[in-house]
């Protein structure tokens, strides 16, 4: 019986330890993100196509918040999208925000 409890009991230190140290890295290493990146890639329409030469939508939106693509490369966004997506990228982060 001895012989179970002491590895478990072991097993379970090591995980109570490795947890703590998981969560300090969740909260003092997380990456904060553009939440203008966001709002683009909520706007596009998610098809996933390729049409605009990216591999999905995310990919897409990330090449036009970094410059590397253009809005009206996504043949299925409507007018009324692409411009409001033109006022996110022409908006500081700050101000991004408070829309």
């Amino acid at each position: 019986m001895m012989d179970i409890v002491q590895p478990a009991l072991v097993l379970l230190i090591i995980g109570l330890v490795l947890g703590v140290i998981l969560g300090f890295a969740d909260k003092f290493l997380k990456v904060e993100l553009d939440e203008r990146l966001e709002k683009i890639n909520e706007l596009l329409p998610g098809y996933n196509c390729g049409v605009c030469g990216h591999p999905g939508c995310g990919g897409f939106a990330t090449a036009i918040f970094e410059g590397e693509g253009k809005v009206e490369d996504c043949k299925p966004l409507k007018k009324d999208i692409i411009e409001q997506i033109k006022e996110i990228l022409a908006a500081k982060p700050a101000e991004a925000t408070n829309n």
